[in-house]
């Protein structure tokens, strides 16, 4: 586990909004040298902290109109051979393991509800899946985020070694 600041937690925040910043317009925000912000970088892609910076895909907008989670009761000795499975259904967005009657919780995209019936449809087949339980997306008023939490962990921990946070 690495330790962050409240530095490393700025410069994480100001790239979940805009991924492609240059060094220069960071750090000139930061208020901070570009070298700096150059090893910060560096030192929280490496530790694994920011595990690559990706586009946020708004899937409404390209016809993915309808999303569900979909809980997986499984057979648990078959678990991988389910993983391998669900990974090859387009459809599937991502793939959690949890505790409690269901073993799995999966989020899938569809195009139309046909088109979800059919993947659960494919999930159902899958060897090791005993029972599926869909719950519909109406609306996410809250997506994924991680910064609230980044700057609670990080509020008493100054900012930088020897640089005093920015007003």
């Amino acid at each position: 586990m690495i330790s962050i600041d409240r530095l490393d937690s700025e410069i994480i925040g100001r790239l979940v909004v805009h991924a492609r910043p240059g060094i220069a317009e960071l750090a000139g925000a930061l208020g901070v040298a570009r070298n700096t912000v150059q090893s910060r970088i560096r030192r929280l892609e490496e530790s694994g902290v920011l595990a690559g910076l990706r586009p946020l895909v708004d899937l409404e907008s390209v016809g993915v109109a309808v999303q569900a989670f979909v809980a997986l009761e499984l057979d648990q000795r078959r678990l991988l051979r389910v993983v391998e499975g669900l990974t090859e259904i387009p459809q599937v967005l991502e793939i959690n393991t949890q505790a409690g009657r269901e073993d799995l919780l999966v989020r899938v995209g569809a195009v139309t509800h046909r088109d979800l019936q059919g993947a659960v449809a494919r999930i159902i087949e899958i060897e090791g899946v005993r029972s599926t339980m869909t719950t519909m997306i109406v609306s996410t008023p809250l997506p994924l985020r991680t910064q609230p939490l980044l700057d609670h962990l990080t509020a008493q921990a100054g900012f930088g070694r020897s640089t005093p946070a920015p007003d």
